[in-house]
């Protein structure tokens, strides 16, 4: 039987599954790394997580690995100790030959500039067992697309502090030579030198078809293809091997309503999808829906059992669709009239962006004379996809009430830093040159990168502040990054602002040796609407987190950590929505997914007593403003009801139940 390239080479030191959210990344190198462990015993495997929000001990249930398989969740905080613990001394040497800075400078900078380097040191590591063969191979469990991509651009971002870094030490050397007559590489040098061989590794084992393999897992679903698409666009630039695409969860015929209905939209979406032009050329592969959570050993060993080449000539259903209308059980209360922020957050797949969306175009409809404003700052971003619409990094007006924007975290830092430069080249002309400002400016100039990761994405956060603080909009609805990073991204603030106030200090104590004031102004804005985010953030009055998540224990898990880590922040969590539900139905496959489900919503409503929680039932992917209008207005009740009506009869109130199947046919 036809089988994927990866669960058979022994070639292949280096496999790394990734592609959106909640499409089945963690089981599938989760059932490869075990498949592979299976069939070469005599071979070591690792399989390692780099997402911030770990599945892989969830996936194998508390169950042992076969020997031969080491299973890993990376600690990417620790590794980042370990790495200061190690060359920290080394760091601040550098820095102390290379510029006008004192000690306390230094250390505040490279106490502030390394968080966040984390993930990058992380990768690093994973390099470097592949260089050693420290095992046969390594299978890689990645964090969803947007911070994946930036994770494999590393090199590039790892070049960059290593310059920095060694511009510090230009002046140093020349110094030396001038003085001494020569210049002998020391330590440091050696030090610099050993990092960049290692960026430069890596960037060749990324590219070598011969070890390396990325398989993107998608999903048959519109917003699932668009991310993949992206996903192989960046990796065809990146020339990082890809042969193997696998599209999980597909439907069987049936004719059960809903099943018939998921295969009927999945088989349209594979139709466009084997005529994408960039996806073409590729191998796909498919996987079943199974009837129970693929979770622990036995139903891990039997995931690849089904695997299914997929072709232009796989036959595609001719049946008409079901058109099933959202249908939604103890619909969310209506958002208070103080409301200004809400962000919706989950792991990653659970339909995130879909609520979100239909959220802003039920307010939009609702506030008469007020304005919305839906963003993202997903490095991934899916507005476009799901409202088909194309939205960008300016503010795009869907309709009198509502607009949306797709934040560029990275063209915003992008923009600070050129003004930056800019600036400091001005103020650099205006004064008489000497022999130290011909190495103080190439620091100056590249001190920006040794800033926090991270101070992009909260740029792009401030930027809704100044919308706030203009008046343009009321209400603003996040789309957010996965769990993982979302924690991490609520968390920087915090940081960003220590890093700020040094930069502050620094213009303040070397206000002789340069003066930039329209940095500076910008900078202390941004410190300012840090503040005020934080105190929105904390307001319950005026912002909620709206957690997302989906009836599998392995969201549960997940859906613990973000309640857990917005109460340690003091972010309110007052609504969960549990999406993609099954109905009761007479479907064996419907029938096992509903009695799994039921299972795990009985925990969530232990686990989250003081929560509300609003049950979604599977339904079309909802894309376009009026499927999305329609969902928007299942999900709220009116203003001080709990439930949401869909109709009256004689006068009263109906409210919304759960559809039923019985013999091919829907009850409502």
């Amino acid at each position: 039987m036809a089988q994927p390239y990866f669960l058979s080479n022994t070639d292949l030191q280096l496999i790394l599954f990734g592609g959106k959210g909640g499409v089945g990344k963690t089981t599938c190198a989760t059932a490869t790394a075990l498949h592979l462990a299976r069939i070469f015993p005599e071979h070591s495997f690792l399989l390692v997580s780099t997402d911030p929000a770990h599945s892989l001990a969830d996936s194998l249930a508390g169950f042992p690995p076969p020997d031969n398989l080491k299973i890993l969740e990376f600690d990417a905080q620790e590794s980042l100790e370990a790495f200061k613990a190690e060359h920290n001394q080394k760091l601040r040497e550098i820095a102390s030959r290379g510029t006008f800075l004192d000690d306390e400078d230094i250390n505040q900078f490279l106490d502030l500039s390394l968080p966040g380097m984390d993930e990058l040191l992380a990768f690093l590591e994973i390099s470097s067992w592949v260089e050693d063969r420290s095992y046969d191979c390594i299978i890689v469990d990645t964090a969803p697309t947007g911070h994946t991509l930036r994770l494999l651009s590393m090199p590039e971002l790892l070049r960059k502090w290593l310059e920095a870094l060694d511009a510090l030490l230009a002046k140093h050397r020349y110094m030396k030579k001038l003085f001494a007559g020569a210049y002998r590489r020391d330590d440091l040098d050696f030090f610099l030198e050993k990092l960049s061989l290692s960026v430069k590794k890596i960037e060749i084992l990324l590219r070598d078809p011969v070890r390396c393999r990325f398989v993107p897992v998608m999903l048959a679903e519109a917003l699932s293809i668009s991310e993949t698409d992206r996903l192989v666009d960046e990796l065809e630039r990146l020339k990082v091997p890809l042969t193997d695409i696998v599209i999980n969860r597909l439907y069987p015929e049936s004719t059960c309503p809903v099943c018939a209905d998921g295969r009927t939209h999945q088989m349209r979406e594979l139709k466009n999808l084997f005529g994408h032009r960039n996806l073409s050329g590729y191998l796909f592969w498919g996987i079943p829906v199974y009837p129970v959570e693929v979770r622990g050993i036995e139903s891990l060993d039997m995931f690849w059992g089904s695997v299914e080449k997929l072709t232009e000539e796989t036959p595609i259903d001719p049946k008409t669709s079901v058109d099933l209308a959202p249908w939604v059980t103890a619909a969310a209360p209506y958002p208070s009239p103080e409301t200004t922020l809400l962000l919706f957050a989950g792991k990653g797949g659970v339909g995130k962006t879909t609520l979100a969306c239909a959220t802003a175009v039920r307010l939009a409809h609702d506030l008469k004379g007020k304005q919305v404003l839906l963003f993202s700052t997903d490095p991934a971003h899916s507005l476009s996809a799901c409202l088909d619409v194309p939205i960008g990094p300016k503010p795009t007006r869907l309709s009198p009430g509502l607009t949306a924007m797709e934040i560029d975290a990275q063209a915003e830092f992008d923009s600070l830093k050129m003004q930056y430069q800019k600036e400091l080249g001005r103020f650099l002309e205006s004064v008489l040159p000497n022999l130290d400002f011909t190495f103080d400016r190439e620091v100056m100039e590249k001190i920006l990168d040794l800033s926090p990761p991270g101070l992009d994405e909260v740029m792009a956060l401030t930027r809704i502040m100044e919308f706030l603080a203009q008046g343009n909009y009321s209400v603003f609805i996040l789309d957010s990054a996965p769990t993982g990073h979302l924690i991490r991204f609520l968390e920087l603030p915090e940081l960003i602002d220590q890093w700020l106030r040094v930069f502050f200090g620094l213009f303040l104590k070397y206000k002789r040796v340069f003066r930039l004031p329209k940095i500076s102004q910008r900078l202390v804005q941004m410190s300012k609407d840090l503040k005020h985010l934080r105190t929105l953030l904390k307001d319950p009055s005026r912002s909620a987190l709206y957690a997302v998540s989906i009836l599998t224990e392995m969201a549960l898990q997940e859906t613990q950590d973000l309640v857990e880590a917005c109460d340690r922040m003091g972010i309110s969590t007052p609504v969960l929505f549990l999406n993609l539900a099954t109905s009761a139905s007479e479907c064996p496959l419907c029938s096992a997914l509903g009695l799994q489900e039921a299972q795990v919503k009985e925990k969530f409503r232990q686990q989250f007593p003081g929560k509300h929680q609003t049950i979604i039932y599977r339904q079309a992917e909802p894309r376009g403003r009026e499927q999305l209008e329609k969902l928007g207005q299942s999900l709220y009740a009116p203003v001080g009801e709990r439930w949401m009506p869909v109709g009256r009869h004689k006068g009263k109130t109906q409210s919304i139940r759960p559809p039923q199947w019985k013999n091919g046919k829907i009850y409502a």
